[in-house]
């Protein structure tokens, strides 16, 4: 998926919504238990009951990952049951050598070697250009570093200026001005946490073309509106992403409809965003 489909989905959709299906098999409704597979009949149901409301999902892998090979079987079933008009993110954080990082891509964007294709990966830049550059080698893909984070601990290394590469500057500043040299809007975005709204602006500055994905709206307390005035550009710009308070809304048998009560709520507040 390019850019310029992203924002036509943004366009048409009146959102800049993405989905994180973070499942955890101890916090779906216990009514789903008896299916042969939970997960992906919880998240079946999510999706069924929210993709006309969001431009994109996010598959947070350790969540899988974490249930071994059942855990992958549900990944896949998941990501093949997203409509292919939908924005995919394995949310992997991946970052390697380079030709760890190959093996990487190679599992998340070569359909034909691992069953997936996803349109983006998350990847964590700490390695350098050439943990990065395996990713950026395929088409229409994009890679999204790992920039300003929205947990406690993004203070530690991110916002430190001890850490730069030049005599001013913070390490996150330094992660977007240097990774433009290696790729450009059409297929790198940036993580940017929206419990840092007051940053948005000064980002926007420093990559002005670029997406960003911002986890943090919703149960981390991130400012919608705030994020809205300061990071949008001109094709929106923005996929923020919401998960705990959309998929757990609701324990019981309605939380497909209790899912699809907060999508909306988020969907109706960014359309009004992106009127004006």
């Amino acid at each position: 998926m390019t850019r310029e489909e992203i924002f036509d989905q943004i366009k048409s959709k009146h959102s800049f919504l993405c989905i994180g299906l973070d499942t955890d098999p101890e916090k779906i409704p216990k009514h789903l238990l008896s299916s042969s597979d939970p997960v992906f009949e919880f998240n079946k149901q999510i999706i069924d009951a929210t993709h006309d409301l969001c431009v994109a999902y996010k598959i947070n892998t350790a969540f899988y990952e974490a249930n071994g090979v059942m855990g992958w079987e549900s990944m896949k079933k998941t990501f093949d049951y997203i409509p292919k008009d939908i924005f995919t993110i394995a949310d992997a954080k991946r970052g390697d050598i380079g030709n760890t990082s190959a093996m990487y891509a190679r599992a998340f964007f070569e359909k034909e070697k691992s069953g997936f294709d996803f349109d983006a990966i998350t990847v964590a830049p700490y390695m350098g250009k050439d943990s990065v550059t395996p990713f950026l080698q395929y088409k229409n893909k994009f890679v999204i570093l790992l920039a300003l984070t929205s947990n406690k601990g993004s203070q530690d290394f991110q916002l430190s200026s001890r850490l730069t590469t030049s005599d001013s500057g913070l390490l996150y500043e330094e992660v977007i001005l240097k990774s433009q040299q290696w790729s450009n809007a059409d297929n790198m975005m940036y993580v940017i946490g929206a419990t840092h709204p007051e940053m948005f602006a000064h980002v926007r500055a420093l990559a002005p073309d670029h997406f960003f994905l911002v986890p943090g709206v919703g149960t981390q307390g991130g400012d919608l509106k705030m994020i809205a005035e300061n990071g949008m550009n001109k094709q929106c710009g923005l996929l923020a992403n919401v998960s705990r308070n959309i998929i757990y809304a609701s324990m019981e048998k309605d939380f497909a409809e209790a899912a699809r009560g907060q999508a909306h709520q988020i969907q109706f507040q960014m359309k009004s965003f992106l009127i004006n």
